[in-house]
């Protein structure tokens, strides 16, 4: 599948792939922030962003994306970042086709297989009913009665757009996301990856744990966990500028 994505800067290449619900535009100030020194590559995964829709939508296909955009780009020694979901796939993508890969970051996401703990957000995502909505502001009402956070709603929300003057629609493909959730669970497959790998997790977060560092450093042996502090699982938004020095010194 052709992803829809955006390029900033020069140098090596630096995909940055966001996670559920997200799209590129969540990494726009890191991203050019990264771009002073690198390739950026800021990527909508399918059913994400601009990207196509498909109701097929596993990891070994956001892997095969992203080569493909590779491939097509004609580059080489990529370092590839990837927040939750985007974890899984640039860890996915990475597994599969190591030759192209220098450095892997996955932010605050580990192998595991994750319970299921998205029902708020989507029973909040399936109450606003985009038929009878126009304003932005209704919206934003009927998802608080379920999310407190604004920030989570503010996240969410990005995914709205006009599809016509008087028509709201989402982004992203909702309902194969919602059918695909098991999916998105999903343990990864035990390949084992030798390319340097940085693990980043928030202090406050609980997706990656002491108890999961024997897993990923037998599946990534070269590999290091470091923790970002005052930070949950939206770290590189919670605490951009330590998000930002920590991957910089790992990536240069």
């Amino acid at each position: 599948m052709q992803l829809n994505y955006r390029k900033y800067g020069t140098g090596k290449p630096l995909f940055i792939l966001h996670g559920l619900f997200g799209y590129s535009d969540n990494w726009q100030s890191l991203g050019k922030k990264f771009s002073n020194d690198f390739e950026v590559f800021l990527i909508d995964l399918r059913n994400h962003g601009h990207s196509p829709h498909s109701s097929d939508f596993t990891y070994d296909l956001m892997a095969e994306d992203i080569n493909e955009i590779i491939n097509k780009e004609e580059l080489k020694k990529v370092i590839i970042l990837g927040h939750s979901m985007g974890g899984k796939a640039a860890m996915r993508a990475v597994q599969k086709f190591p030759f192209h890969f220098e450095k892997l970051i996955v932010a605050d996401i580990g192998v595991k297989k994750y319970p299921m703990h998205h029902q708020q957000i989507i029973t909040g995502l399936e109450a606003i009913d985009l038929k009878t909505i126009t304003k932005r502001s209704t919206a934003r009402e009927l998802l608080s009665k379920y999310i407190e956070e604004e920030g989570v709603q503010q996240f969410l929300l990005k995914n709205l757009y006009w599809k016509n003057k008087n028509q709201l629609a989402w982004r992203m493909n909702l309902p194969v996301l919602i059918a695909k959730m098991n999916e998105i669970l999903i343990e990864l497959p035990s390949d084992i990856c030798l390319t340097p790998t940085l693990f980043v997790r928030g202090e406050k977060s609980n997706y990656i744990l002491e108890e999961d560092y024997d897993q990923l450093f037998e599946l990534f042996p070269n590999s290091e966990i470091e923790t970002i502090y005052n930070a949950g699982h939206w770290l590189h938004a919670e605490n951009p500028l330590d998000f930002y020095q920590q991957v910089f010194s790992f990536i240069v």
